[in-house]
């Protein structure tokens, strides 16, 4: 309508149906879902319209955020988790387009040339209460739209900056879509030439295809083509036969443009032109005993290999081969790394060149160093220091995931039978102050790497006190007191970790961190403000889940906090891989989403003020007690 064109609505009857997982980056499932919306109202309009359309332009609008792709909430509770997760961050809006170029010729036989592009565009939140959200949600607005909000309307009053083309975010990247109607028809043709074109609009809700009428499509198609090779506008028959194009609608078209047309039709490519200009071949037919596509079998490869790279990073840190290489600037040569590690030089040359392969490595001349994301994650003394992780891993979760079969039979954890004890309390688990050393040296790790990005996550100037509950070291109170100059924590753990912790801070000097030992399933908690709990529900059962959380309930007042955090599942439990694998630890409890979460603490008298998503390893919740 703003180009001054006339058009006609289609929607397309292609089904959205395609995986997300097939698709290496967002825009791409983005442009594939806009080329199947085209493609079918273009090959459907000569038989059931009586009508050949010049252009069909197919759209489809999606919204990223944690590379995720959020498409239209099915339900309020969908838009509620969506726009939950897009509070006080930036996300991606982008929109594929495609554009088919319908050449019908005098025998009735109808030939297309497909052109793609895409158009991505930044958006940042502000960060949502509760009641805004809710009120948004029930004014009915997002539930047609991608990611959950319409910016031209109410959800514009969320966003704090747009980079990039604001109609992009509509639905429908026009600057972009002009400069490509530019180019297929004013680059190579006079405007004496050209007479007035007609648009007809095919779309699926928001997400549009447009076709435009020109003259003589076969002049048109001349003055692009530079080359039998290299032309975009190589072409794809098409018979005229109903049958054939009701058996064509019925096949679904994969991530690679791969198209199943009739059996006798000859043509097994259609060319595509992209927005850089360049021309790839789209495959029409497939054969059933075709080869396997490289990206499957590549990632499948990847998973075989995981345990290796794993074992791999895990002797690597045990044998301390990142701190050798550290204390040599410029490198060492296998044989001087095999002396310092006290191992063979063929079994070290064979470790050096796989951690060069996995990144954990540089070699140059026979020369071993360590990368930078080794010096910053793998080194024992560097601040975000992950090796005593590394060393629980190896120690610990390797064993118990070495009888995961087990696990996944009886459906409990196989902690007792891999690490042959018999009890499951973690006191007694780690009976030995050397194991106990090395289980808080991990938690240690973790809350060093995650602390701050917890810490800062909300604004908590209105608490004084907290109490981090099952806190171990005091790492992440550390966090809580820098970032919050006004708040006191409590460190409440069990007398045994109170008492190894000077290990780790012998020389504690902040007197706004403090520490008392105890249960929190038995011994009543201390007062504070904000209660913290970090990477504790997801292992508790549910009877043990309830009492804690009764425990905490009883102990606030109205207006107290709990700040929660843990790995959030996506509320479609498709990811993150990290709580999924998790998971099949089988402990007594489990993983959730946010919205989970959200309604467990609610059960327990708790209403949820924010949710962040922090990039980090774990995310965070602040509720506050009705």
């Amino acid at each position: 309508m703003l180009m001054g064109l006339r058009f006609q609505v289609v929607p397309s009857w292609f089904k959205e149906t395609l995986d997300k997982g097939l698709f290496k980056a967002p825009h791409e499932y983005a442009v594939e879902t806009a080329r199947q919306k085209a493609l079918e109202v273009a090959r459907r309009m000569p038989f059931k319209h009586l009508k050949t359309p010049d252009i069909v332009i197919g759209a489809d609008t999606i919204v990223t955020v944690d590379g995720m792709i959020l498409e239209k909430p099915v339900d309020k509770d969908d838009a509620y988790r969506m726009l939950s997760r897009l509070s006080g961050k930036e996300h991606s809006v982008f929109t594929g387009v495609a554009i088919v170029l319908c050449h019908e010729k005098e025998n009735e036989e109808v030939d297309y040339q497909l052109i793609d592009f895409y158009e991505e565009t930044k958006v940042k939140f502000a960060d949502l209460s509760e009641n805004m959200l809710w009120e948004y949600i029930n004014s009915g607005e997002p539930m047609d739209k991608a990611g959950g909000y319409g910016i031209q309307a109410l959800g514009g009053m969320f966003v704090e900056y747009v980079h990039g083309d604001f109609l992009n975010v509509v639905g429908f990247p026009l600057n972009h879509f002009c400069k490509q109607l530019d180019l297929i028809y004013n680059s190579s043709t006079s405007s004496s030439d050209q007479e007035s074109s007609t648009v007809w609009l095919s779309h699926n809700g928001n997400h549009a295809t447009s076709n435009l009428t020109q003259p003589s499509s076969a002049n048109h198609t001349h003055h692009i083509q530079s080359s039998p090779s290299a032309s975009p506008v190589h072409k794809v028959k098409r018979k005229s036969s109903e049958t054939e194009l009701n058996e064509s609608s019925k096949t679904l078209v994969n991530s690679l443009s791969k198209h199943t047309g009739d059996k006798d039709s000859p043509n097994t490519t259609l060319p595509l032109m992209t927005s850089r200009g360049q021309v790839k071949e789209l495959n029409v037919m497939e054969p059933e005993d075709g080869e396997p596509k490289k990206e499957d079998l590549q990632r499948i490869c990847d998973l075989l290999d995981g345990f290796r790279a794993s074992k791999a990073l895990f002797t690597a840190s045990k044998m301390c081969v990142f701190d050798v290489l550290h204390s040599r600037p410029g490198g060492l040569e296998a044989a001087q790394v095999a002396q310092e590690i006290k191992a063979s030089l063929k079994g070290t040359e064979c470790l050096l060149e796989a951690c060069v392969s996995l990144g954990l490595l540089r070699s140059k001349e026979r020369m071993y160093e360590n990368t930078d994301m080794s010096t910053r994650f793998l080194l024992s003394d560097a601040p975000f220091s992950l090796r005593s992780q590394i060393l629980h891993y190896n120690d610990t979760v390797w064993p118990i995931f070495s009888h995961l079969e087990s696990g996944v039979l009886e459906g409990v954890s196989q902690r007792d039978k891999a690490l042959s004890q018999t009890s499951k309390d973690q006191d007694t688990l780690h009976s030995s102050q050397d194991s106990k050393l090395r289980f808080m040296n991990a938690m240690h790790n973790i809350a060093k790497v995650t602390g701050k990005a917890i810490a800062t996550a909300f604004d908590l100037s209105s608490f004084r006190t907290a109490c981090d509950l099952g806190g171990c070291t005091g790492a992440m109170a550390d966090e809580f007191t820098k970032a919050h100059p006004g708040l006191s924590v409590t460190v409440f753990d069990l007398p045994t970790v109170v008492q190894l912790r000077e290990h780790f801070q012998p020389l504690h000097t902040d007197n706004r961190v403090s520490f008392v030992a105890g249960d929190f399933f038995k011994d009543d908690l201390p007062k504070a403000d904000l209660y913290i709990l970090a990477r504790i529900l997801h292992d508790c059962s549910d009877e043990k889940l309830d009492i804690l959380l009764s425990k905490i309930a009883d102990a606030c007042t109205p207006g107290c906090g709990l700040l929660l955090s843990e790995i959030f599942l996506d509320e479609d439990r498709k990811g993150p891989s990290r709580g999924l694998l998790q998971a099949l630890g089988m402990s007594e409890g489990k993983q959730r989403s946010a919205t989970e979460y959200s309604l467990l603490l609610k059960s327990h008298g708790f209403i949820t003020a924010h949710v962040r998503h922090t990039g980090n390893l774990l995310d965070a919740m602040l509720c506050i007690k009705a």
